[in-house]
């Protein structure tokens, strides 16, 4: 992991008997920061440390992952869903005292930006999403090509306990083998982050929050969703969408006509790689970062005073 990430603080908060995890670093705009699958807070180590310079960055662990909390199943899988972990980061936010941020998210994280930017519209002032379409898009037009890239989409909801049992057998082969399943293999990963995925995929109950995710996606969240679509509900933050032109979303989605379906200003464009952008192509991704959130820092939005690295 890049150096500096480390010297990021760490802190730990509790919404609702659940543990929330992350790091803290810099001065400036607040800036929320959410991982993907199956990963942790690390993906973030080659972009962190830069957009320290600019921003107040707050990257935390979704519940399930990493070092946060594993909340136990629920029957409708409500405890997983992207509203409760929308509320988690708007939490972890507000803890460090920050009512308006921007937010970067890739994959589940990137799936839980855009239910807190739905839910919580005043908080999110702008959004940049990596490598995703609308998730009831993506289920509503699943393709055999995306059903191929993407099958644990469709392993990790099957009943329990069967998916969880294969993954905690050997998590280390689970985090492996999705990972490097992908267009460039498990080259884009520093050995110590890996080691870190690997860490956190086996601590217990890791296997059932993973599929809790995944189930909340396809039952509870894609009602949510569509709620929201009844409604006529939009985004209405400036939002942007970036993806690797060598991954399985741009190949199997029209991505910005699909997200101009649910927010009124969205732009654009792929990005020379695969799926997991922050680590296959970090300096593009900093630069558009950077070009998007780009704004002087707000009167109030001071940075929190112990942040700096």
């Amino acid at each position: 992991m890049t150096a500096s990430f480390l010297t990021f603080p760490t802190f730990d908060i509790e919404r609702s008997g659940v543990r929330i995890h992350g790091r803290i670093g810099g001065r400036g705009a607040p800036l929320l920061l959410l991982h993907g699958h199956p990963q942790t807070h690390a993906i973030w180590h080659r972009v962190a440390p830069a957009l320290a310079d600019r921003f107040t960055v707050v990257a935390v662990d979704l519940r399930g992952y990493g070092d946060s909390g594993r909340p136990a199943a629920d029957a409708d899988h409500l405890a997983y869903s992207k509203r409760e972990m929308a509320l988690d980061a708007l939490a972890a936010m507000q803890h460090h005292g920050f009512e308006r941020f921007g937010v970067l998210a890739h994959d589940r994280g990137a799936r839980v930006a855009h239910r807190l930017a739905a839910d919580h519209s005043a908080v999110v002032e702008r959004m940049l999403l990596l490598d995703i379409a609308p998730t009831l898009a993506m289920y509503e037009n699943t393709s055999e090509a995306f059903a191929k890239a993407y099958w644990h989409w469709f392993f990790l909801i099957q009943p329990p306990p069967l998916p969880e049992a294969l993954i905690a057998s050997d998590p280390v082969r689970y985090v492996r083998g999705v990972m490097g399943g992908r267009h460039a293999g498990l080259a884009p990963f520093a050995p110590e982050v890996l080691a870190e995925y690997e860490r956190c995929a086996a601590i217990a109950g890791t296997a059932e929050s993973i599929c809790e995710d995944y189930r909340a996606s396809a039952t509870i969240d894609l009602a949510h969703d569509r709620i929201d679509l009844a409604a006529g509900q939009r985004l209405v933050q400036p939002l942007r969408v970036l993806w690797g032109e060598h991954g399985a979303v741009g190949k199997a989605f029209d991505v910005l006509a699909l997200w101009r379906e649910r927010a009124a200003d969205v732009s654009g464009r792929a990005l020379p790689c695969g799926h997991y952008v922050p680590e296959e192509a970090p300096d593009e991704l900093l630069v558009e970062a950077l070009a998007f959130f780009s704004s002087p820092p707000h009167s109030d939005h001071p940075g929190h005073p112990g942040a700096t690295p």
